[in-house]
């Protein structure tokens, strides 16, 4: 899409970076928002070779002056917002009764507010364009477990929060959805598994194998999958589609 531009939170690693990365093939513009600056530029690069112009803004989204500074910017540069992908945001897998209050407000000002603060300081100029949203949510969201009670409670408020965007968005031409990915192969997952393949006397490759067995699919999801769904979302192809909640998981949700 000619003069377009796509802001993608959450775009120096895994699910963040490859969308970024598709996104490139589609807007003529790519913003890539993240903490790591160094990660970012290697993004950039990607983004760059694939055909759009990038914007590093290497910024914390839990700091509540960073949403408005992401907006900031990429007006300054490009004058215009098409498309808002949050995936931002990593919440500890840690015991409903060890994690500690500071680690509970830690994933929801990152993940939960984050998302929120950047949407709305966004929203006057995807109200312009007509364009279109994307929160990443996860599998968690349907089925919270003691093991990792942050995260499923923070990815059903996100589920919720798109859902009431999205109600918004009828009336001010804005598509908002929600996507639900099941276990994906990112850096983050291999450095669980790493920890996780000792415990239960495996190699890391051997839990890579085991591990989907034991989560009922048949292999991990790869980042540039769940890019590809991310694309669909923002493209004119899926304009009808919002207030829609879409997993991609491999199966691993058995219910309707």
């Amino acid at each position: 899409m000619p003069n377009s531009v796509a802001v993608v939170t959450g775009a120096s690693q895994g699910m963040g970076r490859s969308t970024a990365i598709r996104l490139a093939r589609d807007f003529s513009s790519v913003v890539l928002v993240a903490r790591n600056k160094s990660r970012l530029e290697d993004t950039a690069a990607e983004v760059r070779q694939a055909g759009a112009e990038p914007l590093v803004v290497d910024l914390d989204l839990s700091d509540r002056a960073a949403p408005a500074t992401v907006v900031e910017r990429t007006l300054g540069t490009f004058h215009r917002i098409d498309a808002l992908v949050n995936i931002a945001g990593a919440v500890p897998q840690i015991d409903l009764f060890e994690m500690t209050d500071e680690q509970w407000d830690a994933g929801m000002a990152l993940k939960l507010h984050g998302a929120r603060r950047l949407t709305i300081a966004a929203w006057p100029a995807l109200t312009e364009a007509k364009g279109s949203v994307v929160l990443m949510s996860g599998n968690s969201a349907i089925f919270p477990k003691a093991p990792y009670a942050a995260v499923g409670t923070i990815n059903a408020a996100i589920a919720a929060l798109a859902k009431a965007f999205s109600d918004r968005g009828i009336t001010d031409g804005v598509q908002v959805n929600s996507v639900l990915p099941g276990p994906v192969m990112t850096g983050r997952r291999r450095s669980y598994l790493e920890h996780w393949a000792p415990l239960h006397d495996m190699t890391v490759e051997e839990a890579i194998e085991k591990f989907p067995q034991k989560a009922e699919i048949g292999r991990f999801g790869q980042p540039e999958e769940i890019a590809e769904l991310m694309a669909f979302l923002v493209s004119p192809a899926a304009r009808w589609m919002t207030g829609s909640t879409l997993r991609m998981d491999g199966g691993e949700v058995k219910s309707v």
